[in-house]
């Protein structure tokens, strides 16, 4: 991409630009190998995940095999990542999913995407403020005898992430870089240490053996483990901002899968050593959110735990940070397409970054952390509100519309690859993105036939409907919005997807 809006492209006839001017697009070359990885990783909140998602998932559904879990859905996600990868080397994008629906399946499903990711992607990263702001109340009446409602921290928190926004991404990618650093290296110092003292069963396997994976419970486990992995999938979404996105992307998604995958399914592994895994399942309903600490206090001492304590919120800063990023780079992409408002397609200043974005997703996480917090009737310290309810509500929706997107990407980029005549040269990718596509399409089912289950609400409860609706609706709204574009201003329809380049359909157009 030329930085020069007065160049033309080499294709382009007639002197058509091929670039729609500075501040309607993203800062070419701002992110390496390295600051994308960071960038990406920091959304998975590994610290989060084994304090938080580990414990719970062996608690509620009394499986095991968690790490034999793991292991299965990074095969999963790799298979997922091999065709969207390749997709990444066709389409740069900050709109990723929903330009790759777009380019396979149609404008009218582009538009069905785009509204559900920014909805699901919201939803994740708005859910986290809960458990954040319950946390850091919790960590400042235990060290500074400080009794706060949840959610002042959340609240100054989400002004916090809205400040860094603004600010250009490498600068984001370094604040992220160096708190997810700190937080994975304090996790694998519990590994090894979980690994040197194991309990009364020794270094067992026992947690990799398929027959842990039986019952009930297994697919709702999923549904629990593959929230982990979320942020994997949004290396594209950085694209623009890249210098080789063709190569980058793919590299980083790579990296991401597997060495998520690889981490979680040791850490988790870990937890089943240090108390045996017979044990696990009872220590973690006893412990719960508190297992991880727990098992540091008795082997790594309490200092080592205080820091576990304060890097677990650092870690959600990171995760809120990285998420928020996301949701202003999809604004942004929407904005330039015409499915928002124009002024949403506009960077800000010399950062060059999405900043009415930006300033969407502050203003989403403010009025939904306020009305969350005028609800809550319950005493300081009470978890209910912060985390039975925004963060486990808006956690499973953002999941479910996350896998959702992924398992329409995967039939994209089959359709994709098949409309332009190369079926026969990614024979090998069309079939990983199938068997991709049908295993996350089982997980999405479970989850929407389990969501009493995930969101901790009664078989009877219309949370177990509701809450799933909502991306239902997102998806809905979506076709209407493209119907409705493509009757009455077919231009804007035709563009949807095509990024910064869809200006030659305005010139087009005007003359």
């Amino acid at each position: 991409m030329t930085t020069d809006s007065s160049r033309t492209s080499p294709s382009a006839s007639g002197g058509i630009s091929t670039f729609k001017g500075q501040e309607r697009a993203l800062r070419a070359d701002r992110l390496g190998t390295g600051g994308l990885l960071l960038s990406v990783l920091a959304a998975t909140a590994p610290l989060m995940v084994v304090a938080g998602v580990m414990p719970t998932t062996y608690a509620v559904m009394g499986i095991v095999g968690q790490p034999l879990l793991f292991v299965i859905l990074g095969v999963v996600l790799i298979l997922f990542s091999v065709g969207y990868a390749e997709m990444s080397r066709h389409v740069h994008n900050a709109g990723a999913f929903y330009a790759y629906i777009r380019r396979g399946l149609g404008a009218t499903a582009g538009a069905s995407a785009a509204l559900v990711a920014l909805v699901a992607y919201n939803a994740l990263q708005v859910g986290i403020y809960g458990i954040f702001g319950f946390e850091v109340s919790g960590l400042l009446a235990t060290y500074a005898d400080l009794k706060i409602a949840w959610w002042i921290p959340a609240l100054v928190a989400a002004l916090a992430v809205g400040l860094l926004g603004w600010l250009k991404i490498d600068v984001n990618a370094r604040v992220l870089g160096v708190l997810l650093v700190i937080e994975v290296l304090l996790v694998v110092v519990f590994d090894v240490a979980a690994l040197a003292d194991p309990g009364k069963e020794g270094l067992s396997l026992h947690a990799f053996d398929p027959d842990t994976l039986t019952g009930a419970g297994v697919g709702t486990a999923l549904c629990f483990c593959i929230a982990a992995f979320l942020g994997f999938e949004q290396a594209p979404v950085y694209a623009e901002e890249t210098s080789r996105p063709h190569v980058l992307v793919p590299r980083v998604m790579f990296l991401a899968v597997g060495g998520v995958a690889v981490f979680f399914a040791l850490s988790s592994w870990a937890l089943t050593v240090a108390t045996g895994p017979a044990a696990i399942v009872g220590t973690a309903r006893k412990q719960s959110a508190g297992l991880l600490f727990f098992l540091t206090e008795s082997r790594l001492g309490g200092t080592f735990t205080d820091a576990l304590h304060v890097l677990f919120v650092t870690g959600m800063f990171a995760a809120l940070l990285s998420f928020h990023n996301v949701v202003a780079r999809y604004a942004f992409a929407m904005g330039r397409e015409g499915l928002l408002p124009a002024a949403f397609g506009r960077t800000s200043g010399s950062s060059g970054a999405p900043g009415t974005g930006s300033l969407l997703q502050t203003a989403v996480a403010v009025v939904v952390v306020a009305a969350f917090a005028i609800a809550d009737d319950k005493p300081v310290g009470d978890p209910t509100a912060p985390v039975l309810q925004l963060f486990t509500w808006f956690g499973n929706v953002g999941a479910l519309g996350v896998i959702v997107l992924m398992a329409a990407a995967s039939l994209s980029v089959v359709v994709f690859f098949v409309r332009r005549g190369a079926a026969a040269a990614q024979a090998w990718r069309l079939v990983t993105s199938a068997l991709a596509g049908i295993a996350l399409l089982v997980i999405a089912g479970y989850t929407v036939k389990d969501f009493e289950v995930l969101v901790g609400a009664g078989p009877d409860s219309s949370l177990s409907w509701v809450l799933p609706g909502i991306i239902g609706l997102a998806a809905l709204a979506g076709v209407v919005l493209g119907v409705v574009l493509r009757a009455r201003a077919p231009e804007r329809h035709a563009r949807i997807g095509l990024g910064n380049e869809a200006f030659q359909l305005d010139k087009a157009a005007s003359s």
